[in-house]
């Protein structure tokens, strides 16, 4: 079973989010997966940036402020 790193993006309304997490190559079943821990990250993450809750959601991840060019 090997870990590596990679970076998952979360976008909600005007924010993106650069998450760390780990997938885990492993050689029975779908590879590559998530820990659950990692998936609650990244959920509490989406969340966070569907409440505008930067403060919490920049403690999780680096997070972005999207500003449209029209």
């Amino acid at each position: 079973m090997n870990k590596r790193r990679h970076i998952k993006l979360v976008h909600e309304g005007n924010y993106i989010a650069e998450v760390a997490i780990e997938l885990i190559d492993a050689d029975i079943g779908w590879s590559p997966y998530i820990s659950l821990q990692d998936a609650e990250k990244l959920d509490n993450v989406r969340i966070a940036l569907r409440k505008e809750d930067i403060i919490l959601a920049s403690k999780l991840a680096r997070v972005y402020s999207l500003t449209p060019i029209s």
